[in-house]
Order: C-alpha cells, then structure tokens, then sequence
C-alpha cells in the first residue's frame, strides 16, 4: 500500500478526534489527582497526553475549563452511593472501608477534590458539581425533614473518613477488623438517613 503523495513524501497521520480528546482527559484525571489543580500545568498534561499545549486549550478552551470537565468526568461515576435508601448507609461503609490508597495512574475523585480545594475557583468547580452529583442524588433518597443538613453530614463523614483512613493512615482505623469497622460506619450513617424521631 502506497500512503505517500505524488512527491513520495509520507502523508501526515491523521489525528482521531475522539480517542486524542480522551488522552487529554485522561491525563488531566491523573495529573490533577496527583498534583492538584495548582500543582500541574497544561503542558505537563499535554505531555502525558502525548500532545501540544495547543491541542489542548484547541479541544478545552482553558486549564480552568479541562479542570471543570475533569472533576464532571470523575464525579460522575460515584463508587460510594446507591440508589436504594435501604441499603445506602451498608454499601457507602463497605465501599470507604475496602478503598485502599493507590499509587500510579489511579483516579481518586477525594484526592483530586483534597489537592486542589485550596485554589478559590477550583474550589467552585468542585462544590458545585458535588452538589449536583452527590447532595442532589441523596437528597431525593432521605425522606423526612433536614434532607440538606443530614446530606452535608453524611458526605462530611465520608470525606472524614477518607482523609483519616486512606491519606493520613489512621493506625486505629487501619488496624481495625474491616467488617467491625464497616458495621460501625454503617450505624453512623443510617442515623442521617433515617429521619430523627419529632
């Protein structure tokens, strides 16, 4: 097969669209987990994407913007949260207590937020699509009265958690008996979904 031109000249490849776009998404995913959103630059994502700077703010417009795609693509895949009442409180605490730190190319949704909450404007993009990914999806979950408040606990345990056990290392959490520790997770949680007696 001749891929030349007329001159005998290699023809160009042809970028794919689609699957370049991904790489860029990709890369950003693990580049902001790792570093956080003050930490990484365009270029350094570009390069783990095999790309230009250019080709990058060409498919994303700005770092401010992949950053917001980012945080979309990663919260919107909830591993935490169910969409059953009954058994949320049982799958969120076996989900935190069997999550383990991860190194390499592993996308942690709490790390990329812990990493870059400290920029006011990543800040932004973080709160609100975690209100329309998680406070929204629990609200219409919990019946009873407080919906708002005993959401923001129950996330606000998650993240505690998370941040004692997964980054800090809590040597009492992780020298726990796991199914122990999940029961009690488990009764902490289901006092916020169930609505508190009048």
């Amino acid at each position: 097969m001749n891929t030349g031109n007329a001159t005998g000249e290699a023809a160009p490849r042809r970028r794919n669209a689609a699957s370049t776009r991904e790489a860029i998404l990709r890369s950003a995913k693990i580049a902001f987990t790792r570093h956080g959103y003050d930490g990484i630059g365009v270029r350094e994502i570009a390069q783990g994407a095999g790309v230009t700077a250019m080709l990058v703010n060409r498919y994303f417009g700005s770092k401010e913007l992949l950053f917001a795609e980012t945080v979309e693509a990663v919260f919107a895949e909830p591993t935490l949260l169910t969409d059953d009442a009954a058994t949320l409180s049982r799958f969120a605490a076996v989900a935190l207590v069997g999550d383990e730190s991860h190194d390499g190319d592993h996308v942690d949704g709490f790390l990329l937020m812990l990493r870059s909450v400290s920029n006011p404007r990543a800040a932004d993009i973080l709160r609100d699509s975690i209100e329309r990914h998680f406070e929204q999806h629990l609200a219409a979950l919990l019946p009873g009265t407080d919906t708002h408040e005993r959401v923001a606990l129950f996330l606000s345990l998650i993240a505690g958690f998370q941040l004692m056990h997964n980054v800090l290392g809590s040597t009492a959490t992780t020298r726990a008996d796991p199914a122990a520790l999940a029961r009690r997770l488990e009764a902490l949680f289901e006092q916020l979904v169930e609505q508190a007696p009048a």
